[in-house]
C-alpha cells in the first residue's frame, strides 16, 4: 500500500488538497474527523485539542495513527493530519511505501484564511492563532513539515494551488 501523508499547520490548505484527492477518486481520511468522533463519544469536558494531547500522553503519541490504520484499505490511501514523528513511524511499519507531503502557506495567509472561513475552532485573534501554531508544533508537526518528501506551496489563488495539488498528486500514483 502506497501512503501519502498529508502535513500542514492549521490553514494551509489541507482541505482544499482533500478536494482534489477526491476528484480524482483516491481514498482518503482525516485524522482530526477521527479524533472529533472520539471527543463526541468521551463524555469530556476538555476541548478537542486538549482532549488529542491527553489521549496522546495516555495511550502514546502515535495513538490517533493507530486508530486510523484501522481504517485504511487499497493500493493508495491518502491521510490528512499527520502531526508527528511517532505517527509516521506507525504508517512506515504498515508500509515501506511512505510519502510525506507537505502543504506550506504563510502565517499571514494561513490566519486570514482560518479567520475567513469561520468555523468554530477560528481563532478570535492573533495570540489564539499563535498558542494553536505552538500547539500544533509541540505535538511534532514541524518536524514532518522539515522532513516532507513533497512540498506543495500555497501562495497564490486558490485555482493555482488546486493545479499544484493536482499535478503532485499525479506524480505520487
Amino acid at each position: 500500500m502506497r501512503i501519502l501523508l498529508i502535513a500542514g499547520m492549521p490553514g494551509a490548505g489541507k482541505e482544499e488538497l482533500l478536494g482534489v484527492a477526491r476528484a480524482m477518486g483516491v481514498p482518503f481520511l482525516r485524522m482530526g474527523d477521527i479524533v472529533r468522533e472520539h471527543h463526541a463519544s468521551s463524555g469530556t469536558q476538555l476541548s478537542v485539542g486538549a482532549y488529542a494531547s491527553a489521549q496522546r500522553e495516555e495511550l502514546g503519541k502515535d495513538i490517533w495513527a493507530k486508530r486510523a490504520i484501522e481504517r485504511m484499505h487499497g493500493d493508495v490511501f491518502l491521510v490528512d493530519g499527520c502531526r508527528s514523528l511517532d505517527e509516521v513511524g506507525s504508517y512506515r511499519r504498515l508500509s515501506d511505501d511512505v510519502v510525506i507531503v507537505g502543504i506550506y502557506a504563510s502565517p499571514a495567509d494561513r490566519y486570514e484564511r482560518l479567520v475567513r472561513r469561520g468555523r468554530d475552532d477560528a481563532p478570535r485573534d492573533i495570540a489564539e492563532f499563535e498558542s494553536r501554531d505552538a500547539r500544533e508544533m509541540g505535538w511534532g508537526l514541524s518536524d514532518v513539515l522539515a522532513l516532507s518528501d513533497v512540498m506543495i506551496l500555497n501562495d497564490s489563488d486558490l485555482e493555482t494551488f488546486r493545479i499544484r495539488a493536482a499535478e503532485a498528486l499525479g506524480a505520487m500514483l
